[in-house]
């Protein structure tokens, strides 16, 4: 077992968070992380406020273990979603995109706050900001990173930072644990490699699909949602690179976020037009591309449509080959990375002695 300073923080048994995946980390699966003795972590962009609240008291009936909530500050309901996660006083809250407003009133009730970047100068900021650890994305990550590589990025920003980190992107096995421990992470964080459990509600067509993958099997484009990021290789994901700008299905999509959250027309276009206004905002084109992603996720998520469905995945989709249950996982992870270490310790060991 492992004890480092994020474990210590977050008062969890190992150093492994649950990537905030929208769509994707639903109660079961996050309350498995935690009862695993991880981080589970509830993604609540796609969530309207009563929703979130009903996610989080779910989780707090099949768990009474840490656990957080992830939300994109520039997206919809997210003012609104914060402040759910205050009045429940969820333990952690782990933001990306935007400037934590709400630092101080987490910290009021004991929680911790959990910022996302995907830069070096984002995660000093982030910690100036007062989050009390950083998760840091490499460009091997599903959905959105920046250009750095984890093995870049990790030693980069533990060099410049004192809180805890977690590192992100291409980690889903024991010796990516070990090796991130080695460049200065405090824990990893795993997003494909959980996407693809038992407890995962992810349509079983995608995730046979991670696992035929290999490592070139993912696209890095800004057609698929208007920002540079990663999806698994399909059919859709080719045709969207190759494709202009997708009016109509845009509109399609835009239609149907507004439904599922639940939004008046007048709030619909005020919130367009905050995403617009925003520091890291989004321009019209993008949020059509969002609302185009919006569909297409759903028909990979819940209908396995792997001819019009596009999934967020990880170069890392290339090591995945089983479906374990997370409790295994985890253990298996743990078990691994400790192993691992202790193999390098002797064979450096064995080298200055030859």
């Amino acid at each position: 077992m492992f004890k480092t300073s994020m474990t210590e923080l977050f008062g969890i048994k190992h150093p492994l968070m649950l990537a905030g995946m929208n769509w994707i980390t639903e109660p079961k699966l996050v309350s498995a992380v935690c009862n695993a003795g991880g981080l589970g972590i509830l993604a609540t962009a796609r969530c309207t406020p009563d929703e979130a609240r009903k996610y989080i008291r779910e989780i707090r009936e099949l768990t009474d273990k840490p656990f957080g909530i992830n939300q994109i500050l520039t997206g919809p309901g997210a003012k609104e979603n914060i402040q759910v996660a205050i009045e429940e006083k969820v333990p952690v809250v782990n933001y990306s995109l935007g400037k934590p407003w709400f630092v101080d009133q987490v910290h009021a009730y004991g929680g911790k706050v959990l910022g996302t970047t995907a830069l070096s100068k984002h995660a000093v900021k982030a910690e100036q900001l007062g989050c009390d650890a950083i998760v840091i994305t490499g460009h091997e990550a599903a959905a959105h990173g920046a250009d750095a590589t984890s093995l870049v990025l990790i030693p980069i920003v533990a060099g410049l930072v004192k809180v805890p980190i977690i590192a992100a992107g291409g980690f889903y096995d024991g010796k990516g644990l070990a090796a991130a421990l080695m460049l200065g992470a405090d824990a990893i964080s795993m997003g494909s490699r959980f996407m693809i459990t038992k407890e995962s509600l992810v349509h079983d067509n995608f995730k046979q699909l991670c696992m035929k993958a290999t490592e070139q099997d993912t696209m890095y484009s800004s057609m698929f949602d208007g920002l540079p990021g990663r999806v698994l290789k399909s059919p859709a994901a080719e045709k969207m690179v190759k494709s202009g700008f997708p009016l109509a299905e845009a509109v399609t999509g835009a239609l149907e976020v507004k439904r599922d959250l639940k939004m008046s027309w007048l709030k619909f276009v005020g919130l367009s037009l905050q995403m617009m206004r925003a520091e890291e905002g989004s321009p019209l084109w993008v949020q059509a591309r969002e609302a185009v992603s919006y569909r297409r996720s759903m028909k990979a998520i819940n209908e396995g449509d792997t001819k019009e469905g596009i999934l967020f995945a990880g170069q890392d989709c290339g090591g995945i080959r089983d479906v374990p249950g997370v409790a295994e996982l985890i253990e298996r992870v743990v078990a691994e990375a400790e192993a691992k270490l202790d193999e390098v310790r002797k064979r450096v060991i064995s080298l200055q002695r030859a």
